[in-house]
């Protein structure tokens, strides 16, 4: 039997990541050297995009770039990169995807995604401090005797509520997610609210938005009919977190997403003590 003992150089050199959750982590990491291209919708850490060819969007790739980087491992995420990853594949990449729904499968994508590279040490030390964040704000949180109800809303036409990483970071933050129950689907299309006055008779007390990179206009919910009965309109209790901070699964969710939404349901509480 032969053994090799593993080295720097038996990792992959050239990642290509089709989100930007990815890249932030191997910045993270500090190895962001490994990194040889990036989606066009990269926006985290800010340097990325300035030191980094763009090779992709969510459902696209420019195969002629991706030819000429010769990438040893391509990463995306999630069923809606497939046919992207069809394709890769067919070209003779390696391709991982993962899909990676809830907090606790965030933590562990990270892991594994370190795994990969040799960083399982660091990354340990880093996902340990993220666990505990949740843990504490966790506990704090469910020292208050008033829990708003929230509407998160990851698109508009149709009405998309929030992905089951998001739902979870809610209650983490201190509040009730009044769609729990479609955040457990898989896919978009499950968690899709085909009748709008089902809202209304939930009836949240804030209303959060994070239309997946387009820009939020706050008149497109308020002026919904009948939803100004809601208290969120009624008490404008309604507000924005960039996609970029929260439904990127992966560093931003665990850190300034969370923070955002603590903030967020931390103000509503003191005004309603």
């Amino acid at each position: 039997m032969i053994v090799s003992d593993t080295t720097a150089t038996d990792y992959p050199k050239r990642i290509i990541c089709l989100t930007e959750e990815t890249a932030e982590w191997l910045y993270l990491l500090h190895e962001q050297h490994r990194i040889a291209g990036i989606s066009v919708y990269t926006v985290r850490p800010i340097q990325a995009a300035a030191e980094k060819p763009k090779v992709c969007d969510f459902t696209g790739v420019n195969m002629e770039k991706i030819r000429a980087i010769k990438p040893d491992l391509i990463i995306g995420f999630s069923d809606v990169q497939g046919e992207v990853a069809k394709q890769l594949i067919r070209e003779g990449f390696n391709v991982l995807i993962t899909n990676q729904r809830s907090v606790s499968e965030i933590l562990d994508t990270m892991l594994l995604t370190a795994r990969l590279i040799g960083k399982t040490e660091a990354a340990g030390i880093m996902l340990q401090q993220y666990r505990e964040k949740l843990t504490a704000m966790t506990s704090k949180s469910s020292q208050s005797l008033k829990k708003p109800v929230i509407y998160f809303e990851e698109w508009y036409s149709p009405l998309i509520s929030g992905i089951r990483w998001v739902s979870e970071l809610i209650e983490v933050a201190g509040g009730v997610d009044c769609f729990a129950e479609l955040s457990a689907s898989a896919t978009a299309k499950g968690r899709v609210i085909e009748d709008e006055t089902e809202v209304i008779r939930r009836n949240p007390d804030i209303i959060i938005a994070s239309w997946c990179g387009k820009r939020f206009i706050p008149s497109r919910i308020t002026s919904r009919k009948g939803w100004d009965s809601i208290n969120a309109v009624r008490d404008r209790e309604v507000y924005e977190i960039d996609s970029s901070l929260i439904l990127q699964p992966g560093p931003a969710a665990l850190t300034d997403g969370l923070d955002r939404l603590h903030t967020i349901i931390s103000q509503w509480q003191h005004k309603n003590q």
